[in-house]
């Protein structure tokens, strides 16, 4: 594995200019490109790690998705698709080691204690079948699985809603048991990570508008199985 792929335990710390790599091999959607530019006003954590780490040290993760399926949620075949649609193309061999490492993250829903996590992704994303028709009815299949697990709240922001403070891009929350926390919104702050607490309460603040918005969890697994049922 050469240096522009960090591992997923974490245990390597990238230079500053595999960052952007690590991005794209972590579908860390910016934050790790965002941490190289301003690593230092962000104080947990102190060094600049891949995004597997901190999402294995957070109790509470939250996640907020305009465009795409949250990494966390996607299915082999289809990450392999969105990675396989990159332009310029990827090589064969570093597309797998993306899925790989893509796929190594869902981890998280496996720890003890499992930590608290909230996804709320727009229903447009959900209707696009990447990947044809069968995977895409598989990554739907996998959404109601996961979003039946007691750790975990999904929900969907409909098409045909009022404006929202996600329009900008991703939100993204990371707690920790010590108190502290990492969050970034790609429409504030200029898209840099940030700890301040000032910061953050802006950034949960237009999180939990988000979430009051979206439909209710039940509610949200009940519209993607409709979705299932409308091929």
């Amino acid at each position: 594995m050469g240096p522009g792929y960090p591992t997923e335990s974490g245990k390597r710390i990238p230079r500053p200019e595999y960052l952007d790599r690590a991005d794209d091999v972590l579908g860390a959607g910016g934050l790790l490109s965002a941490m190289k530019e301003d690593v230092q006003k962000v104080r947990y954590p102190k060094k600049v790690r891949a995004l597997a780490e901190m999402e294995a040290k957070a109790v509470e993760i939250g996640l907020y998705e305009c465009n795409i399926i949250a990494g966390l949620l996607q299915t082999a075949e289809h990450a392999r698709a969105v990675i396989g649609a990159a332009q310029p193309p990827y090589s064969p061999d570093d597309v797998e080691r993306m899925v790989a490492a893509r796929l190594a993250r869902r981890s998280v829903f496996e720890r003890v204690p499992a930590p608290s996590i909230h996804f709320v992704l727009e229903e447009a994303p959900l209707r696009r079948q990447v990947g044809g028709t069968m995977v895409w009815r598989r990554q739907l299949e996998h959404l109601l699985e996961v979003g039946q697990l007691n750790s975990v709240s999904l929900q969907v922001m409909p098409t045909n809603t009022d404006a929202h403070p996600g329009l900008d891009g991703r939100i993204e929350l990371l707690k920790f048991s010590d108190g502290k926390a990492v969050g970034r919104s790609d429409g504030l702050f200029n898209g840099r990570p940030v700890s301040d607490p000032k910061q953050l309460r802006i950034l949960e603040l237009q999180y939990g508008t988000i979430r009051a918005q979206a439909l209710p969890p039940r509610e949200s697994l009940a519209f993607i199985q409709k979705l299932l049922g409308e091929t």
